[in-house]
């Protein structure tokens, strides 16, 4: 009886520890194969959303540069197309002007419809083939644009586009524009190219001036020989230097002072006068809101009379067209001088030479580069 206890003991404590130990390594192995199976879900989860992401931003990226293109594609044939039609058409006749520049503008909208159309469909044919095809075919169509439209004709159709939207402003602006093309047209152009060649040597200085107060330095040259010819002198009412400095503003004298050391600070050197120059005409046209003819009279005028804002406000004129009658002991052709003068440097420098105004195509070149400072 005691030898079947111990047995029957043993035999029963024998089993639990047998059936444990096989249970234990699987669970072992199945967490094992969970843990790893998750690792590779978790994993190629990240692969699919990182793909997505990438592939997110190139559909933007190729969106974004077709709309770039066909953005700039219509803008110019806007700019094109109502400034040739504008012209065309230009007057007060409501059949003959009128009626035909609606039926353009009609016929305008008409025909981008099409186009629009017709890209669409030829787009889905080509991203079937690849997605970047439309992108590149408008953006080597707006670059074709851009090489094969001339820049002068361009530049004539902006100007009537400018005319047709800038109304009573535009026209102004345009009619001064021509005084000044007229001026320079009278200029005796082998006087000028002497001039030009004795400005030389302060081109640097003046264009170091002209960058620091933010002032065109065709506009900056043109005032300089407006002023002094490039013959820098002081002169009998009491100019200095190649700008011919009577008394500048003391905001103007405590800015350019800043940037001087006391020893610098003389009248006849050229670099401290220019700067003087510049800032002073920066002074006049931010007094003026920036008003191109109005800047340049109130540089002419200075503070006398209490300046020309004080000028203006004593008649209640707004601009330098109606400001003429009160001008009769004042150089009203000032302002045109001095752009006259920068216009010749403009061609000067772009052009290599001085062009006849009256010769060939030289206009059309002319206005193509526009009056500096506008």
């Amino acid at each position: 009886m005691s030898w079947g206890n111990n047995l029957y003991h043993i035999i029963s404590m024998s089993r639990p520890t047998s059936a444990k130990k096989p249970q234990t390594k699987r669970r072992t192995t199945l967490t094992r194969a969970k843990t790893t199976r998750s690792r590779r879900v978790k994993k190629g989860g990240r692969k699919k959303v990182k793909d997505l992401q990438n592939s997110l931003l190139k559909n933007l990226l190729f969106i974004s540069l077709e709309g770039l293109g066909l953005a700039i594609i219509g803008l110019a044939a806007i700019i094109l197309l109502v400034g040739f039609i504008g012209n065309r058409f230009s007057g007060t006749g409501f059949v003959q002007n009128l009626l035909p520049f609606a039926g353009g503008i009609l016929a305008l909208i008409f025909l981008a419809s099409l186009l629009l159309s017709a890209w669409k469909r030829l787009r889905r044919l080509l991203q079937a083939r690849n997605p970047l095809l439309p992108p590149t075919v408008i953006l080597c169509l707006t670059l074709l644009i851009c090489v094969v439209i001339p820049r002068e004709d361009f530049t004539r159709a902006y100007g009537y586009y400018r005319t047709l939207v800038g109304g009573k402003e535009e026209a102004g602006r345009v009619a001064l524009a021509h005084q000044v093309y007229a001026a320079y047209r009278r200029l005796n152009i082998v006087a000028l190219s002497k001039m030009i060649s004795r400005a030389n040597p302060y081109e640097k200085v003046i264009d170091e001036a002209a960058s620091a107060y933010a002032i065109d330095t065709d506009l900056l040259m043109g005032l300089a020989a407006a002023e002094s010819s490039y013959l820098p002198r002081k002169s009998e009412d009491g100019g200095h230097g190649l700008f011919q400095i009577t008394q500048a503003p003391a905001s103007v004298l405590t800015d350019v002072n800043s940037l001087f050391q006391p020893a610098d600070r003389q009248m006849n050197d050229p670099r401290y006068n220019a700067f003087l120059g510049a800032a002073t005409l920066r002074y006049y046209l931010s007094e003026m809101h920036d008003d191109l003819f109005l800047g340049l009279l109130a540089y002419n005028i200075g503070p006398a009379n209490g300046g020309l804002q004080f000028i203006m406000q004593q008649y209640g004129v707004t601009d330098f067209s109606t400001i003429q009658p009160y001008l009769l002991q004042l150089p009203r052709d000032y302002p045109v001088r001095v752009l006259a003068y920068a216009l010749a440097f403009r061609i000067e420098r772009k052009k290599g030479t001085l062009l006849a105004y009256e010769e060939g195509k030289n206009a059309m070149t002319i206005q193509a580069l526009g009056i500096p400072g506008q």
